[in-house]
């Protein structure tokens, strides 16, 4: 059966809101595999990361696997030390995802999860990660189906990983945008990417949405929504299809995805009730048929 996942959150949210989030995940979702950490920006860490050993542990207890997520960029001593930190902490008994390659020296040779931030577009790539330690490896989300077809097809870990639904996170800056929007300096930004749960909308000319701002990171404004090409892919050889956590009542999202994968829905229906919660948003898949990110595939009759 194959698996379906949740990533980190991207987003800054109130500890409150973060906690009862993953509460309702551990309780509800049917998930298998739940992604923890910051991966946008370290600063925000501090934040909930006394929380994390606590929803770590409801989410295992749930039966659910639990992999900790690092940031896409390390720049800073701390960064370091804490990656370092996070990788002793791990090695007994969780997995660490990496989504900056200066990580994969300081995990001491351990196991870990190749994160959809690294650059994984042929087979060469792939291979190297896993000699370095990679049980898993997610496919960058620029890939097209064929791309990720082969690059699943021949993973001798067996286990590949895609992304699935949600706004898709397509570059991390060293600059904070969302600083800047406010007249703030990087640092002395006092977190105002907080309010903005779902990102900041950054607009064309004409008004028109094009991007999603979330602090140095810069999104779709668009869901991706993977649908009609799960069995194709499934046959290929993907293995995990994970969702990024969004504004929305995650919990339903992920019981229809679950239901796609299972064949209990079909995808024509989950797709009606996908967009009807994220109206008035569009759904893009773009990439996944070599057009522009932006665009939407629909099934062919």
């Amino acid at each position: 059966m194959s698996a379906l996942t949740l990533g980190p959150l991207l987003f800054h949210w109130p500890a409150a809101q973060r906690r009862d989030f993953y509460a309702r995940i551990a309780d509800e979702a049917p998930v298998d595999c739940v992604y923890l950490g910051e991966v946008v920006c370290s600063k925000r860490l501090a934040w909930y990361e006394k929380d994390l050993p606590e929803i770590a542990a409801r989410l295992r207890r749930a039966g659910k696997q639990v992999v900790f997520s690092t940031p896409a960029l390390i720049t800073e001593t701390r960064e370091v030390k804490a990656v370092a930190a996070l990788a002793a902490l791990c090695a007994a008994e969780s997995l660490i995802e990496i989504n900056d390659l200066a990580a994969v020296p300081l995990l001491g040779g351990q196991k870990f999860v190749s994160g959809p931030l690294i650059n994984v577009f042929n087979e060469a790539t792939r291979d190297v990660l896993v000699r370095l330690g990679a049980v898993r490896v997610n496919a960058p989300i620029e890939l097209s189906k064929s791309a990720l077809a082969t690059l699943a097809a021949g993973n001798p870990t067996g286990e590949t990983e895609i992304f699935a639904f949600g706004r898709q996170p397509l570059a991390i800056s060293q600059r904070c945008y969302h600083a800047r929007a406010h007249d703030l300096h990087k640092d002395e930004c006092l977190f105002v990417c907080e309010h903005d749960a779902d990102g900041l909308m950054a607009a064309e000319l004409d008004g028109r949405p094009l991007l999603a701002i979330n602090g140095t990171q810069t999104l779709s404004h668009g869901y991706f929504v993977l649908l009609d090409e799960i069995d194709e892919l499934r046959a290929a050889g993907v293995s995990h299809f994970r969702l990024s956590p969004q504004a929305l009542d995650m919990v339903a999202v992920a019981t229809l995805y679950r239901a796609a994968l299972d064949h209990a829905v079909g995808t024509e229906e989950v797709l009606a009730r996908l967009q009807e919660g994220i109206a008035p948003i569009s759904v893009i898949n773009g990439y996944l048929h070599g057009r522009p990110g932006m665009a939407w595939q629909p099934r062919r009759p």
